[in-house]
């Protein structure tokens, strides 16, 4: 081991300095958090749905990293990975940001609840009441009345509950078996991780489920799909593994894992992404393809809104869609086929592409909708834009979750160093 990596692990990340990154990646994270809250206040007094969809965008953003990177954690133990004892240590200190995820939430569930004008202005099925495109209201719609067992407010509170408190559950008993692991060696904590793991990625996997059906999916109700929540899965998968690679490889540059994290890491989490890439598109397609060939029009006026306007036309959804197939699937890809690019500033340029797509993704399957329009069929689509909450939200939401990471790094060395395996992942190669 080099002189670099014996010393590094004594030092927490973010314990000192010129900088306090956390106090800035905080402050970030509210003045972010406190426009899009204007935004959502505006939205409310004008009856527009807009900023509030501009919340939930960079919410299931941020989410979705923390799922994945829960997912990541569990799996790594399951598998028993002895060479990502130095991966696990960050995903760990991430995964604290679960419980201000959930208080960020709050607010849109809390419009549930008070908000009387119209408690359905972002899930149009709390609200009875509101009039859908075509002149009758959600009450008198037979698919609500089927589905209104399961959709209805007091059941929808307790499963945001039950979601949360599996995900910040989880993640807490994990890390807490990883730091007590870290101040007393005993290794029976490696043990309570594994069994955790065992069940909770089954518990995880339908928290992720149902929350995706939930929150998405539903903004869409009448919408009928058994692998939405499958693809959200892949999706999440994909946004932890390309920020795990961004943030190992900037705790590297800074120090932190210099001589620790190298370049056979990179190289395995390349070909985790390229893996989850694969599945990604392999549930994309098979949803669309069961979608086409069975042509029921509950099913295929999701994707057709998707694609054109009212009128027949291509809108700009159409490019976005596009740009998945090409951008989010076979640039990375093939670019992910070889070896020089699954490390170094290369794997960085995969790595930001793909987060970058993981947001297009995110905006294709939450905002486009129907909406009040005077044409024959009542109704218009609501277009591809960038509205100020959206991005007020996305970086709100990411200092947010910087400064928990920061928070959680200064009370546990950057490795775990008595972890079972923990020579192991130092030496790792391939």
């Amino acid at each position: 081991m080099s002189a670099e990596a014996a010393s590094a692990p004594i030092t927490a990340v973010d314990s000192g300095g010129r900088h306090d990154y956390s106090l800035i990646a905080l402050i970030i994270g509210v003045v972010g958090i406190g426009i899009a809250a204007v935004g959502l206040a505006k939205g409310l007094s004008e009856g527009d749905s807009r900023p509030l969809l501009g919340w939930l965008l960079g919410f299931s953003i941020w989410l979705s990293v923390a799922i994945g990177m829960l997912f990541l954690l569990m799996l790594f133990y399951l598998f028993n990975a002895g060479w990502s004892g130095i991966v696990r240590r960050q995903l760990e200190h991430a995964l604290s940001v679960f419980k201000w995820l959930g208080l960020i939430f709050l607010p849109l569930l809390a419009i549930a609840w008070v908000y009387h004008r119209d408690p359905g202005i972002l899930w149009s099925w709390l609200n009875p009441d509101k009039v859908l495109p075509g002149g009758e209201t959600v009450g008198q719609d037979v698919l609500y009345e089927k589905k209104h067992g399961y959709l209805n407010k007091g059941f929808f509170t307790v499963r945001v509950v039950l979601f949360f408190g599996i995900w910040i559950g989880l993640s807490e008993i994990l890390r807490r078996a990883s730091f007590r692991m870290d101040e007393d060696g005993d290794p029976k904590w490696y043990g309570v991780a594994r069994k955790t793991s065992a069940v909770g990625i089954i518990l995880c996997a339908m928290a992720t489920t149902f929350a995706a059906i939930d929150w998405f999916k539903s903004l869409e109700y009448h919408w009928f799909s058994t692998m939405y929540g499958v693809w959200f899965f892949a999706e999440s998968m994909r946004a932890g593994l390309a920020v795990t690679v961004l943030l190992c490889l900037l705790l590297q540059w800074k120090g932190y894992l210099r001589g620790i994290y190298n370049d056979a890491h990179s190289y395995t989490l390349g070909c985790l992404m390229l893996a989850f890439t694969v599945f990604w598109a392999y549930i994309s397609f098979c949803q669309y393809f069961l979608v086409y060939s069975a042509n029921i029009p509950e099913e295929t006026f999701w994707y057709v809104i998707r694609e054109l306007d009212a009128d027949g036309s291509k809108n700009s959804w159409w490019l976005i869609s596009m740009g998945l197939v090409f951008g989010h699937f076979l640039i990375p890809f093939l670019l992910l086929l070889w070896y020089k690019n699954k490390s170094g500033l290369r794997i960085v340029l995969v790595a930001s592409w793909i987060f970058v797509f993981h947001i297009s993704d995110i905006y294709w399957n939450i905002l486009p909708g129907k909406i009040p329009g005077e044409n024959i069929l009542g109704f218009a689509v609501r277009q591809f834009t960038v509205a100020i909450w959206d991005v007020s939200m996305f970086v709100g939401v990411g200092g947010i979750f910087a400064w928990s990471f920061l928070k959680s790094a200064r009370k546990a060395r950057p490795i775990p160093i008595r972890d079972p395996h923990i020579l192991e992942s130092l030496y790792h190669h391939e």
